[in-house]
């Protein structure tokens, strides 16, 4: 082996011709173009005895750059290698030991990655992880279709981000992708990029205003984020922003080319990107405009998802246009064959258990925690539904005015049962809304349903954003509202004044569900009282509202609880912090004194908090299936050590259990629309939404529809709930037949087929790390 090496000043050897390998700026390339400069320098009198200088096209060598491409100047580089021998050895030295031979033959055959080829596996081999069997059916597939588009709908805490790892580092090995953008809640970006690095080596940058901000400082002012690095990954919330967008139909062609704009593109949680309404015709919320206008300029595309199936078809199928619109039309029923094809979905229950016997994952157990509610919250929650049907009867016809009325009575119900605090700031700002704002002009028409509904659900959309944004897109839909809904009458004043000074008062009174809770907590975490000595046992309690769980935080600490015992996590909340606050939860409690993390739904999507917790406690039963399900599935997932998952709600006196054998238990016993009788009706939701886990799409619409008729004091029978639960259970939109088993066993097969096509033996990577082929032989092949 010959190198030329350079001095520490500017080189002065000659140019690198192509197929040469380099070391430029101390990383390992291969040149691939070569122009030579016919202006032999600034002065003419001197151009004779100046050398001609060179434009030098490079490809990166490096397993996380490949396709990256450097232009230099070569006379004006540092510290350049050039590596003269880029053919095979020559034999008249003698030929190599036999041992020596095979890791010269291993190294081309690893590095020797043909696109045509789709049965040799490398990605499983190359990443660092503990890959289970049923992980590599999305890799598989992957190889098998001309262009990459793919649901990965498997059950909640299956490893979705692992199987999607492996698909992008297996399509970057093949040259198939190079470019990559993945778009993920805020709160796991930090995460994607840390598993993407840590796990299969491939490094991301994330985009935002702070990275903005340094990038235009560093390269100019015109520095367009989306081109500075193939790989980048953006928050949805950031990238549905009007300059975001803006920056990036900069990049995008007014219609799609090719090469496309990005190669692959990653959209985690994408359920939350659907059209949303309830309606035939779903309304485009600002995170399906984004991905809309991103998806057509990508060449392949990974949507992950635990619950893409919100229960309505018009959303799901508008979804899976986005995926692939050759395939699928928006509002059109795909059949099942059509989802086979691009659905990857398994769950819990499906999977057989490990060779041993043992299940690959715990129990789950549903535990009821009993309240006896006082006087004055079950006098005040009869006058907000004597207000919410005062507000629903007065609105006549109009639909926009019923929807407004619908729209408040939820809202207000929603914060009455999480608590206190939650629903005196609701109320208030209610109640300000109706009094101190003029009434429209009676020529001036009110909003429309088209123009409430994005409104409305903005508030849902702004639960990632600050504290501060979240009030105004609260403030904004009730505004629109009140233009919608006619005046108040003197009783309805009346009733919200009364309602107004009950949520005042009531928070500063002893809290009935807090007592309760408290008692179940000291039992778990403290036997010995909050100053004694703590077991080390955690618990996850998740509330929809950051008023909520502000006022939990000062509940506990009032109870004597130390502040140190208690992280926090929700969606305003500064990234470092967040990944501060995981990171501690998820040590051991040997090392952290943590032990109660309060969570927002903002915190229940993708994040892992299996490692050392197995309790969850729902403040309040979400009135979506799928929202239940999300939060569970934060400790409910691959590497919880316990064998059981314990899953707590509140419930009322007379509660009949979680067991199947009580499902048809569904009379509160209470009067109809009294706080007992709906709080039961909630907690029979809970108990049918995990008999019908398998498929939360088709029957957990009618969940979810039976709880809306109900909270809104519509007549609900789950009579005919359960006869419509289980027919759709039978034909359950997701459900796409398959023999898992023999899948299993396929995909075992041909990570073995891989492994033995490949050489991969241990003794044979042994022999790589203590031989100079792998370094000297492997990365000019690979290029």
């Amino acid at each position: 082996m010959v190198m030329q090496t350079t001095d520490p000043g500017r080189t002065d050897s000659p140019a690198p011709a192509p197929g040469q390998r380099v070391t430029v700026r101390n990383r390992p390339w291969v040149v691939t173009d070569v122009v030579r400069s016919t202006i032999a320098g600034d002065d003419p009198a001197r151009a004779g005895e100046a050398a001609p200088s060179h434009l030098i096209t490079l490809s990166s060598l490096e397993s996380d750059g490949r396709d990256e491409e450097l232009r230099v100047v070569w006379e004006l580089e540092q510290a350049t290698d050039v590596h003269d021998q880029y053919e095979l050895p020559s034999p008249e030295g003698g030929f190599d030991e036999p041992g020596r031979l095979d890791a010269f033959l291993d190294a081309v055959r690893w590095g020797a990655i043909a696109s045509a080829d789709k049965t040799a596996l490398q990605a499983p081999f190359r990443s660092g992880v503990d890959i289970q069997d049923y992980q590599l059916d999305p890799v598989v597939r992957a190889l098998s279709m001309p262009r990459t588009n793919l649901l990965i709908a498997d059950d909640v805490g299956l490893g979705k981000t692992v199987e999607a790892g492996l698909v992008m580092q297996e399509l970057m090995l093949r040259h198939r992708a190079r470019s990559m953008l993945i778009v993920c809640p805020a709160g796991l970006t930090l995460q994607w990029r840390d598993e993407m690095r840590d796990k299969f080596g491939l490094d991301f940058r994330i985009v935002n205003t702070r990275m903005l901000r340094e990038l235009r400082r560093s390269a100019g002012l015109y520095a367009n984020p989306w081109t500075h690095h193939p790989r980048l990954i953006v928050s949805i919330d950031w990238l549905k922003r009007e300059r975001p967008l803006r920056m990036l139909r900069e990049l995008l062609p007014p219609v799609p080319e090719y090469p496309r704009a990005f190669d692959l593109l990653v959209v985690d949680e994408v359920h939350t990107c659907a059209p949303s309404g309830t309606g035939k015709y779903a309304v485009d919320s600002q995170r399906t405009r984004a991905v809309k206008l991103l998806a057509p300029h990508c060449e392949h595309r990974l949507f992950l998802s635990a619950t893409p199936h919100n229960g309505y078809l018009e959303s799901f199928t508008a979804l899976l246009e986005l995926l692939d619109d050759n395939r699928f039309v928006r509002g059109v029923k795909p059949s099942q064959e059509q989802l086979r094809r691009v659905m990857v979905r398994r769950m819990k229950s499906d999977l057989p258990p490990l060779w041993n016997g043992k299940p690959r994952f715990p129990r789950r157990v549903p535990h009821a925690l009993e309240v006896d509610y006082s006087d004055s919250a079950r006098e005040a929650y009869s006058k907000l539904a004597e207000y919410a049907r005062s507000r629903r009867d007065g609105q006549g016809e109009g639909k926009a005015g019923r929807t407004a009325a619908d729209f408040v009575t939820t809202l207000l119900k929603k914060r009455f049962l999480s608590s206190p605090k939650a629903f005196a700031e609701t109320i208030s700002t209610h109640l300000e809304t109706m009094t101190s704002r003029p009434a429209a002009p009676a020529d001036e028409p009110p909003p429309s349903v088209r123009v409430l509904r994005p409104l409305i659900d903005g508030v849902e959309e702004a639960e990632e954003d600050s504290e501060q944004e979240q009030a105004e897109a609260a403030a904004r839909a009730l505004s629109a509202a009140r233009q919608a809904m006619r005046p108040l009458t003197e009783r309805e004043h009346t009733l919200l004044r009364e309602l107004d000074a009950w949520a005042v008062a009531a928070g500063k009174r002893p809290d009935a569900k807090f007592a309760r809770f408290q008692e179940w907590l000291d039992g778990v975490v403290c036997p010995a009282g909050p100053l004694g000595d703590w077991e080390p046992e955690r618990v996850i309690v998740f509330t929809e509202y950051r008023d909520t769980q502000r006022w939990l935080y000062g509940q506990l600490i009032a109870a004597g609880c130390p502040a140190e015992r208690i992280a926090q996590l929700h969606g305003g909340q500064d990234q470092d912090e967040r990944e501060q606050v995981k990171q501690v939860f998820q040590e051991s409690p040997g090392l952290s004194p943590v032990r109660i993390l309060l969570g927002t739904d903002a915190a229940s999507e993708g994040i892992n908090l299996q490692a050392h917790c197995h309790r969850v406690l729902h403040w309040e039963i979400p009135w979506n299936p799928n929202r239940l399900e999300q939060r569970n599935g934060r400790v409910d997932r691959h590497g919880q050590r316990a064998d059981q998952v314990d899953v707590h709600h509140f419930v009322p006196r007379g509660w009949q259990g979680f067991d199947p054998a009580h499902d048809h238990h569904t009379d509160s016993g209470y009067e109809d629309g009294a706080l007992e009788d709906e709080l039961h009706f909630l907690a029979v939701a809970a108990r049918k939404t995990e008999r019908i886990r398998e498929d939360l799409g088709s029957a957990g619409e009618v969940i979810a529809a039976q709880v809306e008729q109900k909270m809104l004091g519509r007549r609900s029978s789950w009579t005919t709930a359960d006869a419509e639960i289980t027919k759709r259970s039978g034909r359950a939109a997701l459900k796409v037949e398959r023999d898992l088993a023999r899948d299993l066993e396929r995909l075992v097969d041909a990570l073995t087929d891989s492994r033995q096509q490949l050489h991969l033996h241990p003794e044979t990577v042994e022999g790589q790390s203590s031989s100079w082929v792998s370094y000297q032989v492997l990365a000019p092949l690979a290029a």
